[in-house]
Order: C-alpha cells, then structure tokens, then sequence
C-alpha cells in the first residue's frame, strides 16, 4: 500500500503538507489538557508533535532539503488558523462551540502564536543539522541529534511565548516546569518510539525505492 501510494503520488508536496498541519493542529489542541507522568506533568501534545520530526526527518532523507523547507513555509499559516479554530472551538480540550470565535482569545491566539513561532524555527533547524549529518555511516545519529536540537529550540520558544505571565494561573505558574517535563518526555518518545519508527520506514522506503520507475528513481538520486 505505501509503495504504491508513493509511486502513484507524482507530487507528494501537498500531502507532506497536509500531514504538518494536521499534526501542528493535533497538537495545539492537546498541549492545552495536562497529563501527569510519574508525579510531574506534561501535556497530550507532548505526544503527538514529536511525529511533526520523524515527518521532516524522512522528507530530507528522501526528498533533500530543499523541498522539506518548502513544506514548512507552505505549512505554516495554515495550520496557524486551524489550530486557532480548534483551540477556540474546543476550549481546554472541551467542546465549548463556535461562539468563541466571535471574540478575540488572547490565550489561544497565544499558544496559536508560540506553536507557530516554535514551529518554524525549530522545524528549520532540525532540517540543517539533519542535513549536516546524514551522510554519516550510522543512519541513526542525524535524526537522534536533529530531534535533540529541533525539540529543544521548539519547547523553549513554544512555552516561553505562550504561556510566560500568561492569563492561565495555573499555566503561568507551572509552565517552566511543564516545558522542562514537555521536553524530556518528547526526547523519550523520540529515543523509543520516534527512532525505531523511522529506522523502520527509511529501511522499508529505501527497499521500495530500488524499484525502476521513474517516480522512485528520481527519489532515489536524493537519498
């Protein structure tokens, strides 16, 4: 199914952009529901945003550099009014309705605003230290330290500018903690599920790649 979803897909553009808005929206709404982790608390989107690496990660492994980074400038505004949409309409991660979106929300629009931010600027740096290493012989040091980077930078901007002095008491009061737990909870997620997932599908694209269309032969010249 997936080798002929690629070799059909003439121009897999739109869909790499499709998949980052649906992950960023995904994630903006989670990252608002806590969820305690062995005494500390992170958020829900601590589980789903790291995948946005794993996405980026194989689009410059596959397709170059070049076209990842279009990805995200095509991403980005997108996904910054749908995840303001969801985030309106399901306040708190409760269906709340469309009423809200009839006023301007500061704490959303922040979070809109940081996820946005943290997006870009992370996702372009997980692409350039990605780029810098993939040539080298172990496959699994360009996403590990990509990942490393990438994450950092992403939490750092993300709950800094959405939730610094932010109308959220609890928010406001936690969100350092809750950044620093975020993090590491994403760095293991990468290490135990990220990694294997990708290992898993370079192998198995790699394998489909040595196929002679000329769809899968171009891919190949950029691997």
């Amino acid at each position: 199914m997936l080798q002929q979803t690629i070799q059909q897909t003439k121009n897999p553009f739109f869909l790499l952009v499709s998949l980052h808005i649906s992950i960023i929206a995904l994630s903006n709404y989670l990252v608002q529901i806590p969820l305690p982790v062995f005494g500390y608390t992170t958020t829900w989107g601590a589980l789903t945003f790291p995948f946005i690496f794993l996405v980026t990660d194989l689009t410059v492994r596959i397709f170059g550099q070049t076209l990842a980074r279009k990805i995200i400038f095509f991403a980005m505004m997108p996904a910054l009014f749908i995840s303001y949409y969801f985030s309106v309409v399901f306040f708190n991660g409760d269906f709340v309705g469309h009423n809200g979106l009839l006023s301007f929300n500061v704490f959303v629009f922040r979070i809109v605003l940081a996820s946005f931010s943290a997006y870009v600027v992370g996702q372009l740096l997980d692409i350039h230290v990605f780029n810098r290493l993939r040539k080298l012989s172990l496959w699994w040091i360009a996403p590990l330290a990509s990942t490393f980077v990438g994450n950092l930078i992403d939490s750092v901007c993300f709950f800094t500018i959405a939730f610094y002095h932010s109308s959220n008491a609890f928010m406001a009061a936690n969100w350092l903690e809750i950044g620093t737990i975020d993090y590491l909870f994403k760095m293991l997620m990468s290490i135990f599920v990220f990694l294997p997932v990708y290992g898993v599908l370079l192998n198995r694209l790699q394998r489909m790649l040595t196929f002679t269309s000329p769809v899968s032969v171009n891919i190949a010249k950029s691997i």
